[in-house]
């Protein structure tokens, strides 16, 4: 039998909440998207088919509070003023770990898909929602 965990074992850490936000679904796309340079609301919703304007609005937001990108307001245009988004050096620090995960998941998806069609085979009681097709994803 393994040891039981230690109930202070997250006590040392700095932080009460999770700083990671990149694992969600548009996160990381939208960093990819904002990799070569500074982009607007609607140039962000081509690529990001299926994201709905409030979804991207929230995410954005959230991106912003913790400090990954930035917003910046065109002063001096006609009325709506345009709104660009673009990575800050703290955000431009995500790349390269996710770079790792797209080589990772190049190598490993499917090898993990093999394992989720397993593990849903008949009469499992998991069910798994939102995968697609067995194709990788850029």
């Amino acid at each position: 039998m393994s040891q039981p965990l230690d109930p202070e074992m997250f006590t040392g850490c700095s932080h009460t909440t999770s700083p990671f936000r990149i694992g969600g679904k548009w996160t990381p796309k939208i960093i990819r998207c904002l990799e070569p340079g500074p982009r607007r609301f609607s140039e962000l919703e081509v690529p990001l088919r299926g994201i709905t304007p409030k979804v991207l609005t929230e995410t954005l937001r959230s991106m912003e509070r913790d400090g990954l990108i930035t917003r910046t307001v065109h002063a001096g245009a006609p009325a709506p003023a345009p709104v660009t988004y673009e990575l800050t050096p703290l955000g431009r620090t995500l790349l390269a770990p996710m770079a790792a995960c797209c080589v990772w998941a190049a190598e490993h998806l499917p090898t993990l898909l093999d394992a989720r069609d397993a593990h849903g085979s008949p009469g499992s009681p998991v069910v798994d929602v939102g995968v697609g097709p067995r194709q990788a994803q850029p």
